[in-house]
């Protein structure tokens, strides 16, 4: 009879191993190794408020790219190029592809992009155009495709929103925004990193039910972090009065 501890370490190990960690080859195939590359890795955050970093004190130090620069460390530069009210789609009310902040964003030249737009789309000024999103989505894919250095891209699903405040829908999000992601996540072999799972039933990490905070943005970038290198997060900030240990969204990474 085997001892109670190695029965108690297999029931374990079993465990781990059926967990949905929804990493497949193709996902294992696009993690950031720093060893590959001879200069600093480039790291472009496109966005709108929520990667802006709206609602937050001292964004330049606690929104989501910032603090994913601090996990990251010295052999990468992560720029935010979040703008505020952004939208995906090119007849929305703001579109993105029309902001400066695109532009700077190609001519960064990255090798990295972590996509976070759809929040405003889900407007209903902006959602009425729903049948352009997917398109306008891979117009965007492919312009950041055709740069010579030629980034590994990331797309975000949107995180939930607990008011529709500024006409944002959750329900929207939810049921049709979110889906139309994913649709381009397949059609573009592209993994698709899910903000929305995470972030359920947790009210405390926002500021005005739509914006993160910097508690939500750590949560951000610790998330995005682990997919683009496959590795878990240890992590301890004394300047802050939060602490995340280990992994505890691995499962809820990708959404393919």
């Amino acid at each position: 009879m085997m001892p109670k501890t190695t029965i108690r370490i297999l029931i374990v190990l079993g465990i781990l191993g059926s967990l949905p960690f929804g990493c497949n080859d193709n996902n294992r195939s696009n993690y950031i190794r720093v060893r590959d590359y001879s200069e600093p890795i480039r790291v472009a955050c496109v966005g709108d408020s929520i990667t802006f970093g709206s609602g937050i004190k001292d964004r330049s130090k606690n929104s989501y790219p910032a603090q994913l620069g601090k996990l990251l460390g010295e052999k990468w530069i992560v720029r935010n190029f979040g703008v505020s009210g952004a939208t995906m789609l090119k007849k929305g009310n703001k579109p993105y592809e029309l902001q400066q902040a695109f532009h700077d964003a190609l001519a960064f030249r990255p090798h990295v992009v972590i996509v976070k737009l759809g929040t405003n789309d889900s407007k209903p000024p902006n959602w009425q155009f729903q049948d352009d999103f997917e398109d306008d989505y891979m117009d965007m894919i492919n312009e950041f495709d055709e740069l010579p250095s030629r980034p590994k891209i990331w797309i975000c699903l949107p995180l939930p929103a607990y008011s529709n405040d500024w006409g944002i829908r959750d329900a929207v999000i939810r049921t049709e925004v979110i889906p139309a992601i994913r649709n381009i996540a397949q059609a573009k072999h592209l993994p698709a990193i899910d903000l929305y799972q995470p972030f359920r039933n947790q009210m405390h990490l926002f500021s005005d039910n739509v914006h993160p905070n910097a508690q939500g943005a750590f949560l951000m970038a610790k998330i995005i972090y682990q997919a683009i290198t496959g590795e878990m997060v240890y992590y301890s900030n004394p300047d802050k009065k939060w602490e995340i240990y280990g992994d505890i969204t691995l499962g809820l990474i990708y959404s393919n």
